[in-house]
């Protein structure tokens, strides 16, 4: 028993090291990318930009690419009519094309038909066989060709009418298959992937740990892991038997290992994976089947999955038969990819399906984006009152007055004190939702601080001068739109980017520690009245502000830049 429990520990293989290792799935070739694999990259990649952000010390490594074997994919380029190879290079260069405009900050972009790959898989085959833990055996059940997976009796619906059955998760047809295959023994590790599971934060949300543990306290069939080769030509083939070929869910699997040069040792640098993010609809795959499969070879299972839900469209579940399935780069052409990225994170929420709408997505971007941000940032810097386009130094003694005399002023300044520290909060829980409405919470006290301060009355000109309260007030609000600039350069880069050279920020002061040097923190540690200007970060003092870039004041201009 103690033997077991060391070996399970070792295999856990949970280490403090600088390495911060995230993937998507890869995705399936045998249709053209949609929102919901935007998606799922999109959260990866917003999650490594705050890695990368909060801990610069952390080697960040993001991979991605794409599924390309199987049955799915042989039907797929026959309706086309074009070789399987040919029709593989041209989806999964799509997918990349799609991940560049989105801005996803790849590492790696593997592919499953790569050499490199093959020869993991190849590796990583013989090493469970060599263990023990595949063995040959006649095999009869219930086959799903779309899910590429057998299914028990359990699993399945039985149409009345017609006798036929079916999924229930996904709805698709199955047919029963007879063949002689390689299997795994799974049913020997159902122990050790429960303890797994069981973990504080391995899998979230919770609800997706709960459903992993109701399949699990369930006796587990051992799994097939290959198909005739008579059946399934488009794959690996299986390690001294070419009758047979590996079954994609293990070959798709093993690309999180070949990603990091496995089998060389060179990969161990960066195992196990900190997250993985993955849909719910591969859950399955990802919480049994995997860890699984790891613990056999003597590997470290992920630290963690992260499980998102998918996205309806109008309120109906994306088909290609109900022609409502949201093509990115179309969607860009209406929003940007910035603003698309800026709305799949906005909306999104991991437990429960998001609902994408086209009038939703314009009303939240002009709302949010273009009216509280572009038109702040508009204000701030209109020459009317900013004639010399300058981020100037605050006058403590204004500064002050404001405090005391503005309860707007004060709303402000308490909203942007937790700033910091809710949002890390937010992003180390990939709840981007919720950064979104902290700092959209900042940018509301903002505009209403700027509006209750009247600094068009202090211009020269207007009805009560008053250049040295203009300049605080100025240096005030720039000071909030830096902040949120920091915030949301993991969920929006390029427009975060723009944002921060507007306000000619170096890039050496947009780290998240550059959010503890704002007024507010300076105001907390000196008594009123004391706080002094050179407390203030170089870059907010007396700085011109670059005119050739602009914030977008709504969504046609967006589309201008």
């Amino acid at each position: 028993m103690l033997i077991s429990k060391i070996k399970y520990l070792k295999a856990l293989g949970v280490r403090c090291n600088s390495s911060h290792y995230v993937t998507t799935p890869i995705f399936y070739v045998n249709a053209a990318p949609h929102i919901g694999h935007l998606y799922s990259a999109v959260i990866a990649d917003a999650h490594c930009r705050y890695q990368r952000l909060r801990y610069p010390e952390k080697t960040v490594r993001l991979c991605t690419g794409t599924d390309e074997h199987g049955t799915k994919i042989q039907q797929a380029a026959a309706g086309h009519k074009v070789k399987v190879a040919q029709y593989c290079d041209e989806i999964s260069l799509r997918y990349r094309r799609v991940f560049q405009a989105a801005g996803i900050a790849h590492d790696d972009f593997i592919r499953t038909t790569e050499q490199r790959h093959k020869t993991a898989v190849s590796h990583f085959w013989q090493l469970l066989q060599s263990r023990g833990h595949i063995y040959s055996a006649a095999y009869s059940g219930w086959y799903c060709v779309p899910d590429e997976t057998f299914l028990t009796d359990s699993q399945l619906r039985l149409d009345e009418e017609n006798g036929g059955r079916f999924s229930l998760e996904s709805g698709h047809a199955v047919e029963w298959t007879e063949e002689t295959n390689y299997m795994f023994r799974l049913s020997q590790l159902q122990d050790e992937v429960r303890q797994w599971v069981k973990q504080e934060a391995r899998i979230r949300p919770v609800k997706f740990q709960k459903i992993l543990l109701d399949t699990l306290n369930e006796p587990l069939p051992d799994v097939s892991v290959s198909r005739p080769s008579s059946r399934v030509h488009w794959a690996i083939p299986v390690p001294n038997d070419d009758s047979q070929t590996v079954y994609v869910w293990l070959d798709a699997l093993i690309n999180y290992l070949s990603s990091l040069g496995y089998p060389d040792e060179q990969y161990v640098r960066n195992w196990p994976p900190a997250q993985q993010v993955i849909g719910k609809d591969i859950l399955k795959f990802h919480g049994i089947y995997w860890p699984a499969f790891l613990l056999a070879a003597g590997l470290a299972p992920p630290q963690q999955l992260h499980v998102h839900s998918h996205w309806t469209v109008d309120g109906q579940k994306m088909s290609k038969s109900r022609h409502n399935v949201v093509d990115p780069v179309q969607a860009a052409e209406q929003y940007t990819m910035e603003g698309l990225r800026y709305f799949l994170l906005r909306e999104g929420v991991a437990h429960s399906d998001g609902n994408f709408s086209h009038v939703k997505a314009l009303r939240v971007l002009n709302s949010e984006l273009a009216d509280t941000l572009g038109n702040l940032l508009s204000r701030v810097c209109a020459r009317s009152l900013n004639p010399q386009q300058l981020y100037p130094a605050p006058q403590a003694e204004h500064f002050s007055q404001l405090l005391r005399d503005l309860d707007a002023a004060k709303r402000m300044q308490e909203a942007l004190l937790q700033l910091a520290a809710r949002c890390e909060q937010h992003y180390e829980s990939n709840h981007f939702h919720l950064v979104a409405d902290t700092v959209m919470a900042v940018l509301h006290a903002t505009n209403n601080f700027f509006e209750c301060a009247k600094p068009w009355e202090l211009k020269a000109g207007g009805s009560c001068p008053n250049a040295p309260r203009l300049e605080t007030i100025i240096a005030m609000t720039m000071d909030a739109l830096r902040l949120c600039g920091i915030v949301l350069q993991p969920m929006m880069p390029q427009l975060a980017s723009r944002l921060l050279d507007k306000l000619n920020v170096p890039g050496s002061q947009r780290s998240w520690s550059a959010l503890s040097e704002n007024f507010p923190q300076q105001q907390q540690q000196t008594p009123v009245g004391g706080w002094q200007p050179c407390a203030i970060p170089a870059h907010c003092g007396g700085i011109s502000i670059p005119v050739s870039v602009s914030i977008p004041v709504g969504v046609s201009a967006i589309q201008a830049q």
